[in-house]
C-alpha cells in the first residue's frame, strides 16, 4: 500500500472515530495526517471542529483559519469557524464570517441556524428571528428551530415593550403564539402590548387565554382587571383584582387598583382601613408599586406621602430609563437670538378635557418668539377637537410608533428648548421619554396634579427630579410648601389652568329633558365618581335634608356607582329619587345643560379641575373646600381668578354652612351668576391672551435661567 492510500485510510478511520465520539483517537489520526500533509485543508478543518467540540476554541479558530487560507470560499469551513468564534466570545467576528458564508451558499440551513444563534447571543433578536424564519420555510417541522424562533420573538417583544415600541411588540408576540400555542407567558405579554396600544378588548382576550393555561397567575388576573376597567366592566375588573390578591396577598398594585375602583363605584366599605395599609406601604416599603395617580385621589394622604409615592414609582419603573439617559447623553444647542422651540408631549391630543383647556392657548402663542411642536401618542379619533389641535401647532409629530429612545432622539433632533409634558402619571403615560432628557429644560403641567418625584441611583449623592419645573400658582402650591415638590415651582401670577373660550356649546335642553324637576333647587357635581367620598356625600345629604325642594345632579359614570350612591342616600334618610344622574353626552351638550344647575358642590380631597372651569364658564357658581394638596386646591385657584373668593372655604363645616346659605338666598346666587355671565370675558380666569403672555414670560425666564447656568 502506498503512502497516499495509507493516508486516505487513516483519514477514513479518523472520520469514523470522530462520528462515533471517540475524539482522542480521531485527533491522533488527524495529527498523523497533518504531520505528513500540513496543508490538508479538510483535515485542518476537521481537527478544528474537534478542538471546538472539546472546548479548545482558540486552537479551533487557528486551525479552521488555516484551512480557509487554503480554501477561502469554503462555506462549511466558515460556518464552523463562526461556531468557534462565538464559543470564544468573539460573536461579532462570528456574525461577520457567517454572513460571508451565506453569500457563498445562501440556501445552507446550518449557516442560517448558526447565524441566528449568533444574533441571538448578541441580543439582536430581530435579525435572529429572520434567520430562523428562513430555516423554518425550508423545514417547517423542525421543532428546535420553531422553539428558537419563538424564543427570539419573545425576546424581541420584550425588548420592544421595554423601549415603548408597542406595535412591534404586539407583532412579535402574535407571531410567537402562532408557533407555540401553550405558553401562558406569551399571551400575557401579548395582552400587555395590546393594552399599551389601546386595544383593551383584544388585550382582555389575550389575558383570558393566558389564564386558561395558567389559572393561578396573579399578575395576569391583575392585568385583566386593568383592561376590564378600561372597557367599563367594573364589576368584573374588581373580581379580577380580588382573585389576584387571593392568589398573591402581597401584590401591592392589585390592592391599589382594587381600592381605586371601589372609589369609582362608591363602595366605601373598609376604605379607610385599606388606605391606611397603602399609606404604610408608601412610607415603609419602597418596592411597593403604588400608582401615584390613584394614591393622590385617596383621602387623608399628605403631600409628603404623595412625593414619596412618586419617588418610589420612579425607583421601580424608571431606573432603566435614567440609566439609558446616561448612555444617550444628549447634547443641546443654544439659540439666544432665535425663536424658542416649545415641545408639548401628550397622549391626550384628541377629544379630551385637555382640549377644552389648552387649544386656544396654542393658537395664541406668539410665533415671533416661539415655535410650537406637538409630540403626540394619542390615537387619532378624527374628531373636530383633534383636527383643531393639529392646526394649532406649527409642527404636529405623531410618535405612537416610536420607542421611547427614538421619540427622545426625534425631540432632540428637532432642538426643542423646553419640553412640556401634559400627561404625567395618568393612563397610557409615556413620560418615560422625559427621563431620557431629550431637551435641556423640562416642565410638568396640567396632566398630573402633583409632583412627579425624583430618582436617586445607589452610587449618587443627590436625587434627580424627573422634571425641572412644575407649572402651578401660589394658591395651589404656596411657596412655603415647595419642599413637598421635587421640581422647582414655576408659578403663574393668576392661575395655573388655561381656558379655551372657543369651546363649542350646544342648544340648551329643557329641565324635563335633563330629568330635573321643574321648580327644584339643583345642587350638582359633575366630577368623576372616584372623587366622591363618604364625608362629602354626608354633607350633601344634610343639605338635601335642609333644603326640602332640592335635588342633587350627578354624572352617571357607571351603574354600580349610581346604585351605591342611591343606597347611601337611603341610609342617610334621603329619598334616592332626589339623586338625578346625567348621562354622558357630547361636550357641547354637556356644557349647555349647566344652565339648569344652581350651585356646583365640589369634592375633597380631589377637587373639580376642568369640570370647575366648565361650570364657571357657563355661569354656574362653584363652592369648594380647599385641601392641603395640589389636587385639593385647584378649584380655589380657579375661583380666585374668577373673582369669587367667597366661594372658597377651608373646612367642611364652613363649606356646608356656605352651601346652605346660598341655597336659601336666591338674590346672592343670582348676583354671583350675573357676575360670571356679564364679566366672563374680562375675568382673569378666562383672559386667555393674557394667560398666554404670562406663560410665555415664564418660558423665557426658564430659558434665561438655563443659559445662565450653561453659558
Amino acid at each position: 500500500m502506498n503512502t497516499s492510500q495509507s493516508l486516505q485510510q487513516l483519514q477514513q478511520t479518523g472520520l469514523n472515530l470522530h462520528r462515533n465520539g471517540q475524539l482522542a483517537q480521531a485527533e491522533s489520526c488527524y495529527r498523523q495526517i497533518l504531520s505528513a500533509q500540513p496543508r490538508n485543508a479538510d483535515i485542518l478543518h476537521l481537527l478544528g471542529v474537534l478542538c471546538y467540540q472539546t472546548d479548545r476554541n482558540a486552537e479551533a479558530i487557528n486551525l479552521i483559519e488555516q484551512a480557509l487560507k487554503l480554501e477561502p470560499r469554503n462555506a462549511d469551513f466558515m460556518s464552523n469557524l463562526g461556531l468557534a468564534l462565538r464559543a470564544n466570545g468573539e460573536t461579532e467576528r462570528a456574525i461577520s464570517i457567517l454572513l460571508r458564508a451565506l453569500q457563498i451558499n445562501p440556501q445552507d440551513i446550518d449557516i442560517q441556524t448558526n447565524l441566528g444563534n449568533a444574533y441571538q447571543a448578541m441580543n439582536r433578536h430581530e435579525e435572529a428571528a429572520g434567520c430562523y424564519r428562513r430555516v423554518l420555510r425550508s423545514n417547517p417541522r423542525d421543532s428546535e428551530i420553531r422553539e428558537a424562533l419563538c424564543f427570539a420573538l419573545q425576546a424581541l417583544g420584550n425588548q420592544s415593550q421595554q423601549s415603548g415600541r408597542y406595535q412591534q411588540a404586539e407583532a412579535s408576540y402574535q407571531e410567537a403564539v402562532s408557533l407555540v400555542t401553550n405558553n401562558a407567558n406569551l399571551y400575557y405579554n401579548l395582552g400587555n402590548a395590546q393594552r399599551e396600544l389601546g386595544k383593551s378588548g383584544e388585550a382582555a382576550s389575550s389575558y383570558q387565554q393566558a389564564l386558561k393555561l395558567a389559572p393561578n397567575d396573579a399578575d395576569t388576573h391583575n392585568n385583566l382587571g386593568n383592561v376590564l376597567r378600561e372597557l367599563g366592566k367594573l364589576e368584573e375588573a374588581i373580581a379580577s383584582y380580588q382573585t389576584a390578591l387571593r392568589l398573591n396577598p402581597k401584590l401591592h398594585h392589585a390592592k391599589v387598583h382594587l381600592v381605586h375602583q371601589k372609589q369609582h363605584i362608591c363602595d366605601w366599605a373598609g376604605l379607610n382601613e385599606d388606605i391606611a395599609e397603602i399609606r404604610d406601604w408608601v412610607s415603609n416599603t419602597t418596592e411597593a408599586q403604588v400608582s401615584p395617580f390613584a394614591f393622590l385621589a385617596m383621602p387623608s394622604t399628605t403631600a409628603t406621602e404623595q412625593k414619596q409615592c412618586a419617588d418610589n414609582w420612579l425607583r421601580n419603573r424608571y431606573q432603566g430609563l435614567f440609566e439609558q439617559a446616561k448612555q444617550l447623553s444628549f447634547t443641546y444647542a443654544t439659540k439666544p437670538t432665535n425663536r424658542l422651540r416649545i415641545g408639548y408631549l401628550s397622549g391626550d391630543f384628541r377629544l379630551h378635557p385637555l382640549a377644552s383647556l389648552i387649544t386656544e392657548l396654542l393658537e395664541l402663542h406668539n410665533r415671533e418668539q416661539f415655535e410650537i411642536y406637538a409630540y403626540s401618542y394619542a390615537l387619532d379619533d378624527k374628531t373636530p377637537e383633534r383636527k383643531r389641535l393639529e392646526r394649532a401647532f406649527d409642527h404636529f409629530v405623531d410618535i405612537r410608533s416610536l420607542s421611547h429612545s427614538d421619540a427622545a432622539k426625534r425631540i432632540n433632533t428637532d432642538q426643542i428648548d423646553i419640553l412640556v409634558d401634559l400627561t404625567g402619571f395618568t393612563q397610557s403615560s409615556r413620560t418615560g421619554i422625559v427621563a431620557l432628557r431629550p431637551a435641556p429644560v423640562t416642565v410638568s403641567w396640567l396632566g398630573f396634579p402633583g409632583t412627579m418625584g425624583s430618582y436617586q441611583a445607589e452610587n449618587e449623592e443627590n436625587a434627580r427630579p424627573l422634571f425641572d419645573y412644575l407649572l402651578s400658582d401660589s394658591v395651589i402650591t404656596p411657596p412655603d410648601q415647595a419642599h413637598h415638590y421635587a421640581e422647582k415651582l414655576a408659578l403663574l401670577p393668576i392661575c395655573y389652568q388655561p381656558n379655551d373660550r372657543l369651546r363649542p356649546v350646544a342648544i340648551a335642553p329643557t329641565r324635563e329633558q335633563c330629568g330635573l324637576p321643574a321648580q327644584a333647587f339643583v345642587f350638582c357635581c359633575f366630577n368623576q365618581t372616584f372623587k366622591i367620598l363618604p364625608e362629602i356625600f354626608t354633607v350633601w345629604m344634610r343639605l338635601l335634608d335642609a333644603v326640602p325642594n332640592s335635588v342633587l345632579w350627578l354624572m352617571d359614570c357607571n351603574a354600580l356607582a349610581k346604585l351605591n350612591l342611591q343606597q347611601e342616600a337611603q341610609a342617610r334618610g334621603i329619598d334616592s329619587m332626589r339623586l338625578v344622574f346625567a348621562p354622558r353626552v357630547a361636550m357641547g351638550a354637556h356644557l349647555a345643560r349647566h344652565i339648569h344647575a344652581d350651585l356646583f358642590l365640589d369634592t375633597l380631597p380631589y377637587n373639580a379641575h376642568t369640570t370647575a372651569s366648565d361650570a364657571l364658564w357657563m355661569g354656574l357658581p362653584v363652592l369648594t373646600c380647599m385641601g392641603d394638596t395640589f389636587a385639593g386646591r385647584v378649584a380655589a385657584s380657579l375661583l380666585q381668578a374668577a373673582g369669587l373668593p367667597q366661594l372658597v372655604t377651608e373646612s367642611l363645616q364652613a363649606y356646608e354652612a356656605r352651601a346652605l346659605a346660598l341655597a336659601k338666598n336666591a338674590d346672592q346666587l343670582v348676583s354671583i351668576k350675573t357676575h360670571l355671565r356679564e364679566k366672563r370675558e374680562k375675568l382673569p380666569l378666562f383672559d386667555t391672551p393674557a394667560f398666554t403672555k404670562q406663560l410665555e414670560d415664564l418660558y423665557q425666564q426658564m430659558w434665561q435661567s438655563y443659559q445662565a447656568k450653561n453659558p
